[in-house]
Formats: structure tokens, sequence, C-alpha cells
């Protein structure tokens, strides 16, 4: 089992920046891929970004490619989503989550490991 706890949401002007921590307990697995994801009012969750612990390769959605950056700290077990330049879109929960398997990281269904989310609420 893998506890995942996210913080760092809150409010932020548009073009502005926020940082989201996630960190992670328990079990962890070689494959893990950490995940982040996002559900605004009204809409499906969308994928975000995503690493992997081993290797630390990275992947982006292309709303967020060149303004978030996804990084981790192995000591921390934790994982960051640096948000820049952000616009009113973004507003949403974002939530934190772990791929034990390490295939198919666009896909929410293939996410063990939910942590609770936090809000992000950008104003324009």
């Amino acid at each position: 089992q893998v506890q995942l706890v996210e913080s760092g949401g809150g409010l932020a002007q548009a073009g502005g920046s926020l940082r989201l921590s996630c960190a992670a307990s328990g079990r962890t697995f070689s494959s893990y891929v950490m995940g982040w994801f996002r559900q605004a009012p009204g809409k499906e969750r969308e994928f975000v970004a995503a690493i992997r612990w081993s290797g630390g390769n990275t992947y982006y959605s292309d709303s967020v490619k060149g303004r978030f950056t996804i990084s981790r700290d192995n000591a921390k077990n934790t994982v960051y989503l640096q948000m820049n330049s952000l616009k009113p879109e973004d507003t949403a929960v974002y939530y934190c989550a772990g791929n034990r398997g390490g295939l198919y990281l666009y896909s929410m269904a293939r996410y063990d490991d939910w942590g609770q989310g936090t809000q992000v609420t950008v104003s324009s």
C-alpha cells in the first residue's frame, strides 16, 4: 500500500507561480511512476505530468508543456510540480497519483494510488 499526500495548492494570479508537493510513504515499486492529474468543475480528470522514480523520465500534456515542471527528490520520496505562467484555465483540483506498473502513463485508469487532491485557483 502506498499513501500519497499533496500540499502546496492555493490562489495565484494569472502569470504567477505555485509549487505542489506529493509525499509518498509505504511500499514502493522499481517501476513506479508518479503523476499529476487535475479536474476542473464539470470536466473529466485529465493527465498533467508524470515522472519515473527510476531514471527520472518526464512526460507532460500539451496544455502545460513549457510552463510546468515535474521533478522528484528520491531521498524524501517526494514529487513536485512547479507551475509557472499560470492561466485561469489551470484552475482545478490537482491530484497526485502512482502507477505501479509504469505503463500507459497518460491513462487515469492505470494509476493505482491516489492522493486526496489540492485546490489550485488562478484569478485573471
